[in-house]
């Protein structure tokens, strides 16, 4: 401690632990990285060039999944589980049709009871699992597939609280293990382009992002003995926040390079408006009896969370799936050179886009937008487009997933690390202490523990 007052330095970190330790459980500063555990942001598996892959959960998005993956060549689905055996039967029937029985052959089936995933993971032993159940199941499943020497895979969102991120975030790091977050709208055709724009630098310097997820989803609710709106009504009742932040902001973080090498997440405020669509909503379609008119729903109908990074860029992140209005994920990056947009995908530059506009005051849209993805569109959407044509969402779920087997088999980094699946997931959380607190700034915590700016940028692969 040369040229150091001890007396100042003993009273200047005992006055930090005694912050720290006031902070909310999963803001506290998580210490050094244990010595047998090791940073994942580069990680690179060794190759497994034949992935036996097991299933967690196969209804509407764990089929998709399933069904894609098992076309594709030197892979084999060796356990599903669910629930409920008819899912199980049916999917296994899937997978027989799309690749037949030879490399398939030995599927073996668990459902019934809430503890089978356990049971499997044990006797399968499986390469890759993919989770797709409700939200609160995904960190405990993937911890446990991590634990018994798998690959995880997990649906939106990665967790639900900050602790069970940082929970993920050891099991890979200490298992050396992948955990990736299946944010499937980072394959879409224009999220794709936007990228490849942003890394050209056709948009300059990136100052701000948009990000939403509009999509009213109160049909939902119909579904109340299985489904999605069995579980999910619950989360709008109980908590007040912006539930499901990924889809929009996940191409937003990785066209700006948060986390990695450029920018990281530095801090949120949220705000909601009353919940009252959700209360109506049940009130008209149900009985006053009903289960769904005995909650009191806490969650407004639309939240609206600002992020602001380390250096001073901002992110709009909005969410609301009660409203009639139509769908949108924003999806606007905004540079000092131009800017690009979604619903409808629009883009003006300074100086306008030869043969089309004179300046910036006019978009680029509609037919118009045929000489922007002439010359932008992804390398990656080039090559699997065709591929992955009728494989959900317009073909970015197949794109995901090809990916995914793709940089297994080859050994290669995902494109999409464990730390980004935490840090994406967090604005939940962290929205739901803000808006709780009438707006008040949440520092995000950093997963990569200072590392995230030796992390490279996410790739234009071919």
């Amino acid at each position: 401690m040369k040229n150091l007052d001890r007396r100042k330095f003993l009273k200047k970190t005992s006055l930090s632990a005694a912050a720290v330790s006031l902070l909310p459980a999963g803001l506290q500063a998580y210490g050094e990285r244990p010595f047998q555990s090791r940073y994942m942001g580069d990680f690179a598996a060794p190759k497994l060039e034949h992935v036996r892959a097991a299933f967690i959960g196969v209804g509407a998005r764990g089929g998709t999944h399933l069904k894609f993956l098992a076309s594709l060549e030197n892979t084999e689905v060796v356990a599903i589980c669910d629930l409920y055996e008819d899912l199980v039967k049916q999917k296994v029937g899937w997978v027989r049709d799309v690749a037949g029985k030879k490399r398939h052959k030995n599927i073996a089936e668990y459902f019934g009871d809430e503890n089978q995933w356990k049971k499997m993971l044990d006797e399968v032993k499986p390469d890759v699992v993919f989770i797709a159940t409700n939200w609160m199941n995904h960190a405990p499943m993937a911890i446990e597939a991590m634990e018994k020497g798998a690959h995880a895979f997990v649906e939106v969102p990665l967790a639900v609280t900050l602790s069970e991120m940082w929970d993920i975030v050891d099991t890979s790091e200490r298992t050396q293990k992948h955990c990736m977050m299946m944010e499937n709208v980072n394959y879409g055709r224009d999220e794709l382009m936007f990228l490849n724009m942003c890394r050209q630098g056709a948009i300059g310097e990136i100052l701000h992002g948009e990000a939403a997820y509009i999509h009213e989803l109160r049909g939902q609710m119909e579904e109340q003995k299985r489904g999605t709106g069995s579980w999910r009504t619950y989360h709008y009742a109980k908590r007040n926040g912006n539930l499901y932040p990924t889809h929009g902001l996940g191409p937003v973080a990785q066209y700006m390079n948060l986390g990695r090498t450029d920018d990281n997440f530095g801090s949120l405020v949220s705000f909601s408006t009353p919940a009252v669509g959700r209360i109506a909503y049940a009130k008209k379609k149900y009985p006053a009896d009903h289960k769904w008119n005995q909650l009191d729903y806490l969650g407004g109908d639309l939240n609206t969370s600002i992020i602001k990074t380390h250096l001073g860029k901002t992110v709009m992140v909005q969410w609301d799936e009660t409203s009639p209005r139509p769908y949108s994920r924003l999806n606007l990056i905004q540079g000092t050179q131009g800017t690009l947009a979604g619903f409808p995908t629009r883009v003006a530059l300074e100086g306008g886009v030869e043969g089309v506009t004179k300046d910036h005051h006019s978009w680029v849209e509609g037919d118009k937008l045929a000489v922007l993805y002439e010359k932008y569109d992804h390398p990656l959407y080039k090559r699997l487009n065709e591929t992955t044509k009728g494989s959900g969402h317009g073909g970015m779920d197949g794109i995901m997933m090809y990916r995914i087997v793709e940089c297994l088999q080859k050994g290669l980094p995902l494109d999409q690390n464990v730390y980004e699946g935490c840090f994406w997931s967090a604005v939940a959380p962290l929205s739901e202490r803000s808006v709780a607190s009438g707006g008040a700034p949440q520092p995000f915590p950093d997963f990569t523990r200072g590392n995230w700016n030796s992390t490279k940028p996410l790739a234009i692969v071919s």
